[in-house]
């Protein structure tokens, strides 16, 4: 119908309506689909479509916590990657809790050109099917000769736990999400493995969703204990956690970094300018994103990955220190070693 209506072929309105125009159809004639197409309200089916190339133009990224605002910046790396030629579809179900593998079985229906998983489980992965392309973001603890794009969270937990210890802290508390995946895992047991070695103790630890509000109620309710345990550290497993104990420790009247030093982990926008600034472990989650999306498309190109480990195509991106005045007084933001 849009054809006739055109004047065009049946190819023509394809290539138009699937943006291939260049060098291959003129403008007189897109002008003329374009109009036939508004003219008739025309939407492409794209399941038909798929069904005809075997795969959509949809890139589908399955997350543990879209609620956490690091994955804004990682979702905008995938998108600054593959936006120009892929649509991307986010797998969301309740805060803290990893989609389904079952829930993933179903999407891939839709036959999507590729998959992205952030921060899998090995439990997650051996329930998928063989999903074509796929990419895993954040895999630390996890073993999979999938490609993946991972950040070095055990490394960074180390200089956290040794600049706590540098600065004389031997009493901590750890304020942990309830995400089950190994992504916390890791960087909880590699800081409490060198908060160890450096002669400091964990004594108390805490769980909440990863939200401003749940971690605030969360330290105010363990706080007196801690007190009484001679807790001087609160080392958070994520920003957001951080900000909610900073918050608390205002209302609490308790000085920061004097009575209580507070630590987070992901470097979020607003972490530089907290009251005090956070002392956090960097991580380039847009780096992560846009690595991620380069390998996918890579992938569906059916180019081979570069690498160091060529039997699992793993790319590891470094965390930093940044130390800021949540743990020194009057600091100035200071990256601390790589």
């Amino acid at each position: 119908m849009v054809a006739a209506r055109a004047g065009v072929s049946t190819a023509t309105v394809s290539l138009v309506t699937s943006g291939k125009t260049a060098g291959r159809v003129s403008v007189e004639n897109i002008a003329k689909v374009d109009r036939a197409v508004r003219e008739l309200g025309y939407v492409v089916d794209g399941l038909g479509s798929s069904l005809a190339r075997g795969r959509s133009n949809i890139v589908i990224l399955v997350a543990p916590d879209v609620s956490n605002p690091f994955f804004a910046k990682v979702v905008d790396g995938v998108r600054t990657e593959i936006g120009a030629s892929f649509q991307l579809l986010i797998s969301v179900t309740e805060a803290g809790q990893m989609p389904s593998a079952a829930l993933v079985r179903n999407l891939l229906s839709l036959r999507p050109a590729g998959l992205l998983v952030d921060a899998p489980s090995a439990g997650f992965l051996a329930g998928l099917p063989a999903a074509g392309p796929m990419v895993l973001l954040d895999t630390a603890g996890v073993e999979s000769d999938v490609p993946s794009v991972d950040l070095d969270v055990a490394g960074g937990a180390i200089q956290l736990a040794d600049h706590l210890a540098d600065l004389g802290h031997t009493t901590l508390a750890y304020l942990d999400g309830t995400t089950g995946t190994d992504t916390f895992r890791v960087r909880r047991e590699a800081f409490c493995r060198q908060a160890l070695s450096r002669g400091m103790d964990v004594v108390g630890q805490a769980r909440t969703t990863i939200d401003v509000g749940a971690a605030a109620d969360a330290f105010a309710a363990a706080w007196p204990q801690w007190q009484r345990r001679g807790v001087t550290a609160v080392v958070c497993s994520t920003d957001t956690h951080a900000y909610g104990v900073l918050q608390e420790a205002r209302v609490a009247r308790l000085a920061v970094p004097g009575q209580l030093a507070v630590t987070g982990f992901d470097d979020l926008p607003y972490s530089e300018s907290s009251s005090p600034g956070l002392t956090t472990v960097r991580l380039p989650a847009a780096e992560l994103g846009r690595t991620a999306g380069r390998q996918l498309l890579r992938l569906l190109d059916g180019a081979e990955l570069a690498g160091e480990d060529p039997a699992g195509h793993r790319v590891t991106l470094r965390s930093a220190l940044v130390v800021r005045g949540s743990t020194v007084e009057g600091a100035a933001v200071r990256p601390g070693g790589a």
